[in-house]
């Protein structure tokens, strides 16, 4: 076997004997068809495409390794929280496959060290990092089958990253905690939003958050929904007393 792998890596060049190495460290295994890994980080941008003219990026592997994730995660669920209900079975999936932590995941890794674009790294949002976690898990589901992307998941997302009881207690997203609160407490709610170009001529939101006409939170970001869920969050500290009470 290690005859085999060293024939193999001869004629590899350098740069994809590189890549190999680098990968084969995250994976925790040795990939078959490197051509597999190499495309989870090609973006669009790099406007390659295949001997069909079809297009080589990672967007259909990270469709692809999404599906994988949630499949993973529910049948772990399954079996860990034998007395959750379909409802929370979902809701904690939800969690675990957030945008959020899948972002998180991919920094972890630090896979963007890995993609192949013409665009600078520095214009990219946080979301990359979570697309390209994802791309990944496609290209081990088609390298190796399901058995080795499930081993993976355990491994590298599961044991270190989910704990059910920690979880359970872990806000999604703020304001539509925030806003349910106020709907049953009969609250009236506003979100302000407007344009506040930075220091730097970046182009940010800003919003006011009112609650019974009272502005009770600021926030600014590179998008709308970033700004609401950053004021929301605010003022969730805010009424955090009241709220975890209800």
């Amino acid at each position: 076997m290690n005859i085999i792998r060293k024939i193999f890596s001869k004629s590899r060049s350098l740069e994809d004997g590189i890549f190999f190495d680098a990968i084969h460290e995250v994976l925790g295994f040795a990939p078959i068809t490197i051509e597999y890994y190499k495309k989870a980080f090609t973006h669009r941008s790099s406007n390659k495409l295949d001997e069909r003219g079809n297009a080589i990026n990672y967007e259909r592997l990270e469709f692809l390794g999404d599906a994988m994730l949630s499949s993973v995660i529910a049948a772990h669920l399954f079996n860990k929280a034998p007395e959750g209900d379909e409802g929370y079975l979902t809701k904690m999936r939800s969690k675990i496959v957030s945008r959020e932590h899948l972002n998180e995941l991919g920094k972890d890794f630090n896979l963007v060290r890995f993609i192949e674009s013409k665009v600078p790294l520095q214009h990219f949002g946080d979301n990359i990092h979570g697309n390209i976690f994802e791309s990944l898990v496609g290209a081990i589901y088609l390298d190796r089958g399901y058995e080795y992307c499930e081993k993976f998941i355990q491994k590298r997302v599961v044991i270190p990253y989910v704990d059910i009881a920690r979880l359970e207690g872990k806000v999604i997203s703020y304001k539509s905690l925030l806003i349910e609160w106020c709907q049953k407490e009969k609250k009236h709610f506003h979100y302000d939003i407007f344009e506040d170009n930075g220091i730097d001529g970046q182009r940010l939101f800003g919003v006011k958050l009112s609650i019974d006409d009272k502005v009770i939170a600021k926030a600014r970001a590179t998008s709308k929904k970033k700004a609401e869920e950053k004021a929301s969050q605010r003022a969730y500290f805010a009424f955090q007393n009241l709220i975890d009470n209800k």
